[in-house]
C-alpha cells in the first residue's frame, strides 16, 4: 500500500492569520472508497497535513475495488495514516479543535472505519464530532483553495458520481441535473478496462488519449438535444465495447493496435468532455434564471473526473462562453482526500450548523438535495 503525503496548493500558507484570530484545526478522516486519508486543517486555508494510503495495487488485481478487501485496508491503515498526518503537521491531538470523518455515501465498511476512528478520538480528547458528506467535501473544496463565493454553479463529476448543483452555502444544495445511468468515472474505468488499460481508469484514458485523434471514433453524445441538464453515459460505453471488438480487439500486438487504442481513449475524453460542457452549459443558463444579478457566477468543477486537463479546459472555455468565472480544486484536491473533509467540517462550524451526535449513524446513500426528485426513468429511490 502506498502512503504518500500531498503537498499543499502553492496559495495556501501554513499558520497565517486571519483578522488577526488565533487559528484552530480540525482533523479530517476520509475512508469512502479505496483511499485511506487523514488531513489537518486550519480556519486560516492552511492545509498542515493530508496523507493519503492507496490501496491501488490490491485492487488492481481484482480489476476493480473489492468492498471487503478495502474495509480491511482501512482498518489495518487507519492509526498509521492518522499518526502520520499529525506527524507532518508537527502537532498532536491537543492542538485540534474537532474532528470530522465522511459519514456517507460510500462503501459503507469503510464509511464505518473512519465514523468510529474519529468518534473515539472526537470522545477521548472532548471536542465536537463532524459527520461530513462525502459530496459536500467535493463541494467546497474549491472554497479551500480559490475562495469562490456564494453561491455558486458546481459540476460534481467522479466514478460514483455526475451531477450539477446550485451550491447556496454549506448544508443548502438544490440539484439541477443527475445521470440517468452511469456516472462518467465509471465511463472511463469500464473503458479503461476493456481496452486492457488498468485501473485507475480516468488517469490511464488520459495519458493514452494524450497520442490520439479524438475524431478517429464516432461516439455518441447522449441527452445532447434534450431538454434539461441530465446526464447519461452507459451508452457510451456500450459504443466504447462495440468500437473495440470492430477494429482492435483481434489485432496483433503492435504499433497499429496501440494506435487504435489511442485513438478510442481520445474519442471517449472528448465525447466526455463534449457532454459534460454541454449540459453545463444549460445548467448555466438555469443558474442565470435563478441568480439574474450575479455579475459573473462562479462555476466550480470538482471530483475525480475534474483532475483530466483536457476535460478541464473544455469546461474552462465553456465557462467563459457563458460569464461564468472558473473554479477548480489542484488535481491532488479532485481525487479523495481527507482535507476537503476537514475544510467542509470547517465551513459547517462557521455558518453555524451544529456537530453531529456521537450516535451518527453512517449512511451507504446520503444525497446533497435531499428533496431533488427523480430524473426521468429514475425510480422514486432518491440517493445519487
Amino acid at each position: 500500500m502506498q502512503l504518500a503525503s500531498l503537498p499543499p496548493h502553492a496559495g495556501i500558507v501554513a499558520g497565517r492569520k486571519r483578522n488577526n484570530r488565533v487559528t484552530d484545526y480540525i482533523l479530517g478522516i476520509e475512508t469512502s472508497c479505496d483511499e485511506t486519508a487523514a488531513a489537518i486543517v486550519g480556519s486560516d486555508g492552511a492545509i498542515r497535513a493530508n496523507i493519503v494510503a492507496s490501496q491501488i495495487s490490491e485492487h488492481q488485481r481484482h480489476g476493480g475495488v473489492v468492498p471487503e478487501v478495502a474495509a480491511r485496508a482501512h482498518l489495518s491503515q487507519i492509526g498509521r495514516v492518522i499518526d502520520e498526518a499529525f506527524a507532518t503537521a508537527g502537532m498532536d491531538m491537543t492542538g485540534i479543535s474537532a474532528v470530522a470523518a465522511t459519514g456517507g455515501p460510500g462503501l459503507i465498511g469503510g464509511v464505518l472505519v473512519g465514523a468510529v476512528a474519529a468518534k473515539a478520538m472526537a470522545f477521548g480528547q472532548g471536542v465536537p464530532f463532524y459527520a461530513i458528506n462525502h459530496l459536500e467535501g467535493h463541494a467546497l473544496s474549491a472554497r479551500l483553495t480559490e475562495g469562490v463565493e456564494f453561491p455558486f454553479l458546481l459540476l460534481l463529476v467522479s466514478g460514483g458520481h455526475t451531477q450539477l448543483l446550485e451550491v447556496v452555502s454549506p448544508g443548502q444544495y438544490h440539484r439541477l441535473g443527475t445521470t440517468l445511468d452511469d456516472a462518467a468515472g465509471e465511463a472511463f474505468d469500464k473503458s479503461a478496462k476493456v481496452m486492457g488499460l488498468g485501473m485507475p481508469g480516468g488517469p490511464a484514458i488520459e495519458s493514452a488519449a494524450a497520442m490520439g485523434d479524438d475524431r478517429a471514433v464516432t461516439l455518441p453524445r447522449p441527452l445532447a438535444g434534450k431538454p434539461g441538464c441530465h446526464f447519461s453515459f452507459s451508452g457510451m460505453k456500450t459504443a466504447v465495447l462495440t468500437a473495440w471488438r470492430g477494429a482492435i480487439a483481434d489485432l496483433p500486438e503492435g504499433h497499429e493496435r496501440q494506435a487504435r487504442i489511442a485513438d478510442l481513449a481520445a474519442s471517449l475524453q472528448r465525447a466526455v468532455g463534449d457532454s459534460l460542457a454541454g449540459q453545463s452549459a444549460k445548467a448555466m443558463a438555469m443558474f442565470r434564471e435563478r441568480h439574474p444579478h450575479q455579475q459573473q457566477p462562479g462555476f466550480v468543477v470538482a471530483g475525480g473526473v475534474a483532475a483530466n486537463r483536457t476535460i478541464r479546459s473544455m469546461l474552462a472555455q465553456k465557462a467563459d462562453e457563458n460569464g461564468f468565472g472558473f473554479f477548480a480544486p489542484p488535481p491532488q484536491l479532485c481525487t479523495d482526500n481527507a482535507a476537503m473533509i476537514a475544510w467542509a467540517a470547517m465551513e459547517r462550524r462557521n455558518a453555524g450548523l451544529p456537530a453531529d451526535g456521537l450516535d451518527f449513524e453512517p449512511r451507504p446513500r446520503w444525497p446533497l438535495d435531499p428533496e431533488a426528485a427523480p430524473p426521468p426513468g429514475r425510480n422514486n429511490r432518491k440517493g445519487k
